[in-house]
């Protein structure tokens, strides 16, 4: 299939979002190779100009819509429905010198703001670190199915949560005789795997390339998905409780969960958006951008270093919860446009408003039981993501 946007006799439009024109790059940069326009989508013939390659502000507010629906929904649904409309008035009732008549009683304002809403804006803000770092990975790695547990993060934590689980730790999530709680271990053990994918790919000398550092983090992910089955095998009384991490959820004890991420959240959100132009450079190689003024190693890891903190706090957080690094950073870019400039805003947006909604649908299905998120994230989002590309196919051919 050819890539979206080529025509014929329009070079411009064939320059990656963000760089200079051909012959206009450092020490006399030569053209650029073709490629895709930022936009993303096919002119409507051979004198029609491409779509520009900057977030549109449609798209910027149906992402902003979609978060404020994610968030009346998830407060609104639950074993106790509450209107809509009464939800919305005491969500604004928070912001500082609105005081409205929601008409709640004082058990049901509890509900709103000490039950539901801390839920709500924990799966906002880990649906929106998943979709953030998947997208920095793809561009990074030059790779659109590339996802943020590339380079070892689940088997990472997945062997760490394991351990603490098989070797002690009990309902609380605390390890016998150590302060060890789940959630820490988690978040160790996916910088761990990070870092040992780093050290595995650096030894390999200089010439780090990112196919480097894919295979080391396969190779990672081996070795520690080998160690947690060991210890599954010598403690089997511990597989259910392990499982039922594995799969993801978003259960709080209320707001100290939404502070415990919300740091790692903001340092992983600025930047990794303000880098979001290089990853536009990249795309086009390390010769080329390096010509163009770009050190693509020290950006690489940059970006790397940033998406993998932002992964451990989402896994810490809510478990391994599958799909929202891949699906929702390629719809993003099949539907509003190829730049990264577009992709990572709008992958935060509707990241955090896809799992929000998800988890509604995770503890409303099956109700009083509730349904493993990482479940529901790939029921709906599978048979989704294959609409989304038979929809892009029919509109790019």
């Amino acid at each position: 299939m050819e890539p979206a946007g080529r025509t014929a006799g329009t070079p411009d439009a064939s320059r990656p979002a963000g760089l200079p024109a051909s012959g206009s790059g450092r020490n006399g940069a030569s053209a650029l190779p073709p490629g895709p326009p930022a936009g993303g989508r096919p002119t409507a013939g051979p004198g029609a100009t491409a779509r520009p390659a900057g977030l549109r502000k449609r798209w910027l507010v149906a992402g902003l819509g979609a978060v404020l629906v994610a968030l009346v929904a998830g407060v609104s649904l639950g074993p106790v429905s509450l209107p809509p409309g009464s939800v919305a008035a005491e969500l604004l009732n928070l912001l500082p010198g609105v005081h409205l008549d929601s008409g709640l009683t004082e058990r049901e304002i509890a509900i709103v703001t000490e039950l539901r809403l801390p839920r709500v804006v924990l799966g906002l803000l880990v649906g929106a670190l998943l979709a953030l770092a998947g997208g920095c990975y793809q561009g990074v790695f030059r790779n659109p199915l590339a996802d943020p547990y590339l380079l070892g993060v689940a088997a990472g934590a997945g062997l760490a949560v394991t351990a603490v689980i098989a070797l002690g730790a009990g309902a609380g999530g605390a390890l016998t005789g150590m302060p060890v709680t789940i959630p820490l271990a988690a978040f160790v053990g996916s910088l761990g795997a990070v870092a040992m994918t780093y050290l595995l790919g650096a030894a390999g000398g200089r010439d780090r390339s990112p196919a480097t550092l894919i295979l080391a983090g396969v190779a990672v992910s081996a070795f520690l998905a080998a160690g947690q089955t060991y210890l599954l095998q010598r403690h089997s009384d511990s597989i259910q409780q392990v499982y039922s991490w594995l799969l993801g959820r978003l259960a709080t004890a209320g707001w100290p969960d939404v502070r415990l991420v919300l740091p790692y959240f903001l340092l992983t959100a600025v930047v990794v958006l303000l880098h979001r132009r290089e990853l536009d450079v990249l795309s086009v190689g390390d010769d080329e951008a390096t010509s163009l003024g770009l050190h693509p190693q020290r950006s690489r890891y940059l970006l790397i270093a940033a998406a993998s903190l932002g992964t451990a706090a989402a896994v810490s957080a809510s478990g391994l919860i599958g799909f929202v690094g891949i699906i929702v950073p390629h719809t993003v870019r099949l539907l509003a446009g190829s730049s990264y400039r577009v992709i990572l805003p709008l992958s935060m947006l509707f990241g955090g408003a896809f799992l929000a909604l998800t988890d509604v649908v995770a503890r409303t299905a099956a109700a009083p039981a509730e349904i493993p998120i990482g479940v529901v994230t790939a029921l709906l989002g599978g048979p989704f993501f294959v609409l989304v590309l038979r929809t892009a196919r029919r509109v790019l051919t």
